[in-house]
């Protein structure tokens, strides 16, 4: 049995970490922490949890393997490097931290303990992904040429559990808005489908409807689109966006020399394959979908800490990911085209 400790049990981990933990056979929810006493006294009681008083004194607890880490944005790579350095496995939420810098020293913590550090990145286990990955690995639509994925659904807020008072709306606590909370799946979704890296990017960002209790514009950005340039030359575009309030928006379409791949982009068949001789295969999914626990993400991690197998999503994974959202956000700022190379040249000087 492998013990577990949810550090956050806000809303992310209350609808997905805590859960799946809970329907899987190898793992225990052995103790809890947030920084709201009451909140936290709840989840422990109704998962017959011990309630830290803060989350270095679980980390502390050798009966502790490892750690969800489900908090604010801003504190993902502290409570990570104390996790790590601590002997404890992290499955931490994304985005993976807020600056490069915090990024590299997630990975080197990983690294120097030998502990194993996986980003909630879990587009990829989607059954829709994977069957596509595998169609895109047949060569069904010949050489990939370009792409469009979108994220856009009515905001955070809709969803958080204190409504009143929104982190994702605070450039303190988020770091970033839109761009980073769907762009990171996006920009990840995207180097799984085309085996292949995000080189450059150009991106516009605004606040164009979201507002803080007080009515003035939020922080952060609420929309953002993207062009960006892969390593193989695959062009394309990523629009993502907080003020969707119609249905919401996570499709992606990939255009190669010998048809078109739509992944949710009609409401009755989330995979379609159109070949370039007219010909359309639907896919409905109900066979590729299996004995799913929620996202997959606990179960793919659990499975990792069992079998001693580093998890695919790991650090390093997570952080070429977090380079395509940090690029953009450069762009968006600069108003120019930014090289993820030059980015890196810049940030090691």
């Amino acid at each position: 049995m492998i013990n577990i400790g949810i550090i956050g049990c806000g809303r992310i981990a209350q609808v997905r970490h805590i859960p799946e933990y809970d329907k899987n056979q190898d793992a225990r929810i052995y103790g809890v922490y947030d920084i709201n006493e009451k909140r936290a006294k709840e989840v422990a009681e109704k998962y017959h949890a011990i309630p830290y008083k803060s989350y270095e004194e679980m980390l502390a607890d050798s009966a502790i393997d490892a750690v969800s880490i489900c908090t604010a944005n801003y504190s993902h790579c502290e409570i990570s490097v104390k996790a790590l350095t601590a002997g404890k496995h992290v499955l931490c939420e994304k985005p993976m931290a807020v600056t490069y810098e915090e990024c590299q020293a997630m990975v080197e913590a990983a690294k120097k303990s030998g502990k194993y550090l996986m980003i909630c990145q879990q587009e990829r286990l989607l059954p829709v992904h994977m069957k596509a990955k595998e169609l895109l690995q047949q060569g069904s639509i010949g050489k990939i040429l370009s792409f469009r994925t979108n994220f856009r659904h009515s905001g955070p807020e809709t969803w958080t559990i204190d409504q009143d008072k929104v982190w994702f709306f605070d450039k303190k606590s988020a770091a970033f808005g839109a761009m980073a909370d769907l762009g990171i799946h996006k920009a990840d979704l995207i180097h799984y489908l085309l085996d292949d890296t995000i080189k450059s990017a150009m991106a516009v960002t605004g606040a164009l409807d979201k507002k803080n209790p007080d009515g003035t514009p939020i922080s952060v950005d609420d929309n953002a689109i993207c062009i960006y340039r892969t390593e193989k030359g695959i062009l394309g575009t990523m629009e993502v966006s907080w003020t969707c309030y119609g249905q919401e928006d996570k499709s992606t379409v990939l255009y190669g020399t010998q048809g078109c791949l739509k992944i949710n982009s009609d409401t009755k068949y989330p995979l379609i394959l159109e070949k370039r001789s007219g010909e359309r295969i639907y896919y409905n999914m109900d066979d590729y979908k299996g004995h799913r626990n929620g996202t997959g993400m606990v179960d793919t991690w659990i499975q990792c800490l069992k079998t001693k197998t580093p998890p695919e999503i790991s650090g390093e994974s997570s952080f070429e990911s977090m380079k395509a959202v940090f690029a953009a956000l450069e762009s968006a700022e600069k108003g120019c085209l930014i090289s993820v190379n030059n980015l890196e040249e810049k940030l090691d000087q």
